[in-house]
């Protein structure tokens, strides 16, 4: 797999594709707000476009212990775009302003009784990170190059739904991820770096994401 550079070109053709994406929002009943950030930027070792992932401390109440992308619920009458950069500026110390969002991905209902919207931004020249060690234990570069691998998605058998589980194993972790999370990075790709038109919001939750 060839790595990803990250360039004006790159940007210019994730904006591009997530530009020509509508968006869909999923309308179902007591589901909470949230947004998540996927953020793109550059490793500054390697040049190589990357996303930035966190895990999250094992002892937090919820999904303590999963791969997460920086993200949270909605205060009362917050915008998600508002929320995943205010969110972004918690838990990661960075802060970045509206012009850095290069566009939306489908919303997410999970079964841990969230509707998450995905907000795609990039953060260009020193990126410096101050991560609030209360809401991420660790912080990771996840190239876009493990991104693109074919064997993502892997698909299991679920016996909680008639739709499968999505999990995606990244070198960088050395471990799979699985939905939500993954199915939004899997989407990420098809639409941002592929521009092609893909739904995830189907794909069923390993039980330990329940809560």
């Amino acid at each position: 797999m060839q790595p990803f550079v990250f360039s004006p070109d790159l940007l210019s053709q994730l904006q591009v594709n997530l530009g020509s994406f509508s968006a869909q929002t999923v309308e179902q009943s007591g589901l909470r707000d949230a947004a998540v950030a996927i953020v793109v930027t550059e490793h500054q070792e390697t040049g190589e476009a990357c996303v930035l992932m966190t895990l999250r401390p094992p002892k937090l109440n919820r999904h303590g212990g999963q791969y997460a992308l920086p993200g949270g619920r909605l205060d009362e009458g917050e915008l998600v775009v508002d929320a995943a950069l205010r969110e972004l500026h918690e838990e990661l110390g960075l802060d970045l302003g509206a012009d850095s969002v290069l566009g939306q991905l489908d919303q997410f209902p999970t079964r841990s009784g969230f509707r998450i919207s995905p907000i795609v931004v990039r953060a260009s020249g020193e990126v410096e990170l101050r991560p609030d060690p209360s809401e991420v234990a660790k912080v990771f570069h996840l190239p876009l190059r493990e991104l693109d691998s074919p064997d993502i998605p892997r698909l299991e058998e679920s016996g909680n739904s008639e739709h499968p589980v999505l999990s995606a194993f990244f070198p960088t972790l050395g471990h799979y991820m699985y939905a939500p999370t993954a199915a939004i990075l899997y989407q990420f790709r098809e639409i941002a770096l592929r521009g092609k038109t893909t739904r995830v919001s189907h794909f069923d939750q390993p039980t330990f994401a329940w809560k």
